[in-house]
């Protein structure tokens, strides 16, 4: 990561910097955003599974 840092310092001013950084952490929080969606996603499918089990089980619609 210096190496990097060290290109950025030396062909680039702090502004191309701090934009890296922003797309960086902004791309972390998108994946861990997506990674939640991801995980409700999953629940709200298993209670629409028991949802219609019950219905199954006891006679619904």
């Amino acid at each position: 990561m210096g190496s990097v840092l060290d290109a950025f310092i030396s062909r680039a001013d702090l502004a191309d910097l701090a934009l890296l950084l922003w797309a960086v952490g902004v791309t972390g929080l998108l994946l861990a955003a997506m990674q939640q969606l991801g995980a409700a996603n999953r629940r709200f499918d298993l209670f629409v599974q028991e949802l219609a089990r019950f219905n199954r089980r006891f006679g619904g619609e």
